[in-house]
């Protein structure tokens, strides 16, 4: 066929090959770090594409000329998208779009005045579930692969002054080579969920800075990592006014790391103490709100600041009947509300990097928080490219926060079976995650060996602390498992309960064990914990979980596409019995801290 044939593009299923790269990820992200960031926020038109005949048709070199002076017919132009904002999850926009599962068009003007001489500007997209490709003036930019990691796309060169024509294609279809793959417990939103913003910075930028206690047990030393745009030479300038310190970065190649002497006063969640701290590089500046502290572990003990920690939280999913994956900071301010009326301590953020909103209010509020990317359920583990696509989104999350104190944990794989492509897969990972953050712990939610019928995962050697999801009085009828289960393990790292739970419709009441009922529920909870005591390596639980959620994999007629373990309703507002026992359980535990075995220890701050 020739160029000019107009039936071409219907038999070209090579059609996406020439939209793979460049590649927007890890290397090309440009950290915000304090700098003016200019809303990009429409208006916004979508159009749905579910055979990508965006692609296929390249509709981004279509003009705007309306319909009635073409001479030969399209199929898009961009006045026929239906306006949205920016950032939404799609499926909440119209009825008809709820469960769709495919490609849209984003479009919209970009209005662009020139700045600085010789300033370079990046779009920097909060996240996009699940594939992007990003087209400025019909030049495809950048794509980034993973629905909940930031990305950054540089439009130096290609944006002129004036308007300029933006397009992102966006497609979150479920795929078994994805992270996470097409079988999950949870609601696929789609769309631009996060805000999309620009960030104009010099010719040499500060494109990473990393701020942390050294974890040497002296609480004495903070380094500073920096890394450039470019491999320049030069040096930098380091300072935090609180801690009287003002000092050079010695740059080489376009990287820097130091190490100065300071005695800060140490973040915890009942004294977070956080610092303004700034770092410049020619005319380029960054600044940063940081808390100072040293997580660790200890034979079977989780220890803050040098002393022992229990961790007493709850799961949470980032999902509102209103707005899907959107987070705003009331809706993070209320789970933190619920968390301290619960008693608790920590959260984790279920099962893919939450809004970065919820890291900086943590680090404020005192809140603990274990971040985790979605190597969920059965990844393709031998898949060379998904190994690729989860390390990236593991290194982004670390990157943007990695300066964090009240990120204490990262995460690594959920449920996980173990095989030896998938041992192989963690090991890696887990390995690339402790490699980019050494001051955090690197931890997996991990199944029970069921022959032996103990905690036993060979990729418990790789973790710092070993996540155990399991639901006995739930999906296993009684507790008499948990207790054998106790008895035939002896792990020699901290154990978290990184799971447990049973459904509860509110208001559905009944005696004993009858599922669903909020009787039951709370009376799980009582009896999980008095057999949890019973295990001394166990350092934490986050019960499952804080609100009740959309997956579609539910659809008794008492889940109706929700899974119902939340201790509080899908409305946030309604608590369960189950939340009244739960915040008196995490009470007793409270009153009761873990002793410090070694009183002349120093502690630089209590934690309970």
């Amino acid at each position: 066929m020739t160029a000019e044939d107009p039936f071409a593009h219907l038999h070209d299923e090579a059609y996406a090959d020439r939209y793979a790269t460049p590649r927007a990820d890890r290397r090309t992200l440009v950290g915000t770090f304090g700098r003016p960031a200019e809303p990009v926020a429409g208006p916004w038109r979508l159009t749905l594409d579910p055979f990508e005949e965006g692609l296929r048709q390249a509709w981004t070199a279509f003009d705007d000329a309306p319909p009635t002076t073409w001479t030969v017919p399209r199929d898009w132009d961009p006045e026929g998208g239906t306006p949205v904002p920016v950032p939404s999850c799609w499926n909440l926009l119209r009825p008809e779009w709820t469960h769709y599962e495919g490609a849209v068009w984003y479009e919209t003007t970009l209005d662009w005045a020139a700045g600085a001489d010789g300033e370079r500007a990046f779009l920097q997209f909060g996240a996009a579930n699940y594939l992007a490709r990003v087209f400025l003036n019909g030049r495809l930019l950048g794509v980034h692969a993973g629905g909940s990691t930031p990305f950054s796309v540089e439009i130096t060169g290609t944006v002129r002054p004036g308007p300029n024509r933006l397009m992102v294609m966006v497609e979150n279809r479920g795929r078994p080579d994805r992270v996470p793959m097409h079988h999950v417990d949870w609601f696929n939103y789609g769309g631009l969920h996060r805000p999309v913003t620009l960030l104009r910075v010099p010719p040499v930028f500060v494109r990473d800075f990393g701020v942390a206690l050294v974890p040497d047990g002296t609480f004495g030393r903070v380094r500073i990592d920096v890394i450039l745009s470019d491999p320049v030479e030069g040096e930098a300038r380091f300072a935090c006014p609180d801690l009287g310190l003002d000092v050079p970065v010695p740059v080489v190649a376009g990287r820097a790391s130091v190490t100065v002497e300071a005695r800060p006063d140490l973040w915890s969640p009942d004294a977070p103490r956080l610092y303004d701290v700034a770092l410049a590089f020619g005319p380029d500046l960054v600044t940063d709100r940081v808390g100072l502290r040293e997580i660790r572990t200890r034979g079977t003990e989780i220890v803050l600041n040098g002393r022992p920690l229990h961790l007493r939280g709850v799961c949470v999913h980032e999902d509102d009947v209103a707005t899907g994956r959107m987070t705003s900071e009331a809706d993070v301010m209320r789970r933190f509300a619920h968390l301290k009326d619960l008693n608790g301590n920590f959260l984790r953020l279920s099962h893919y990097p939450h809004d970065e909103i919820v890291a900086r209010l943590a680090d404020r509020e005192g809140v603990l928080l274990w971040a985790e990317v979605p190597v969920y359920w059965a990844i393709d583990f031998a898949n060379p490219a998904t190994y690729a696509d989860a390390e990236n989104q593991m290194l982004e999350l670390v990157a943007r926060d990695r300066n964090r104190a009240s990120v204490i944990l990262w995460g690594v794989g959920n449920e996980n079976a173990d095989t030896d492509a998938r041992l192989a897969f963690m090991v890696g990972l887990a390995a690339a995650t402790r490699a980019a953050d050494p001051t955090r712990l690197v931890g997996a939610a991990c199944l029970i060996n069921r022959e032996a019928f103990r905690i036993e995962d060979r990729l418990a050697a790789h973790l710092d602390v070993i996540g155990l999801n399991e639901y006995f009085g739930w999906y296993e009828p009684d507790f008499e498992g948990l207790r054998r289960l106790i008895a035939n393990s002896s792990p020699d790292r901290p154990v978290i309960v990184s799971e447990t739970g049973a459904d509860a419709v509110v208001g559905l009441r009944g005696e004993g064990r009858t599922l669903f009922t909020e009787d039951w529920q709370a009376e799980f909870y009582r009896r999980q914990a008095e057999v949890l005591a019973g295990a001394p390596w166990i350092r934490g639980l986050a019960a499952w979980l804080l609100y009740d959620f959309r997956s579609d994999r539910r659809q008794t007629r008492l889940q109706r596409g929700f899974n119902r373990k939340g201790l509080i309703a899908e409305d946030k507002a309604t608590r369960k019995r189950a939340f009244h026992a739960l915040a008196a359980i995490y009470a007793a535990m409270a009153a009761d801290p873990d002793p410090d075995p070694d009183p002349g220890r120093q502690n630089r701050g209590s934690v309970v």
